[in-house]
This record gives structure tokens, sequence and C-alpha cells, in this order.
């Protein structure tokens, strides 16, 4: 995971308009790129096929609740 992910605090986020012939179709386009993206737990969170294609929000979570978050240092806190 790269520094940057590290530090998101649950989950990322992409929109964009895919250019397709159905919603169902859309959705199918917007969980491929995802996880051609590299990002394993994904979900579309929101869909609208508008003429030519799909607006669609894609959510790759980064981590879950209850994960051990990297960014923080249980032994600091435990020192205090």
């Amino acid at each position: 995971m790269s520094k940057v992910l590290a530090n998101v605090l649950d989950a990322l986020d992409v929109e964009t308009f895919l250019v397709c012939e159905s919603e169902e179709e859309g959705k199918n386009l917007g969980l491929t790129l995802m996880k051609d993206l590299g990002f394993k737990n994904v979900d579309i969170v929101f869909a609208q096929f508008i003429g030519v294609g799909v607006r669609i929000r894609a959510r790759a979570y980064i981590h879950k609740a209850g994960d051990v978050y990297p960014w923080l240092d249980l032994d600091k806190s435990k020192a205090t």
C-alpha cells in the first residue's frame, strides 16, 4: 500500500462517466476499473444512466471499522 493510501481513513471514491449501453454495463465497467487499479474491496455507490453512458461513483474500501490503522502508534498511547 502506498504511503498516501495508508493515510486514508476509510475509503476512496472515484467518480466518472463511462460510455456504455446500460446502467448495468456501466456498473460492471466501474467495478472492473477499480479492480484494474488494484483495489480488492470495491462497490458502486451511485449510478445514473444518461443517454450514451452512466455517471458512476465507485468506492474502494481501504480500511474497515476495527482495522489496525497504520497512522496510529498504539505503543505511544500506552506510554502516556
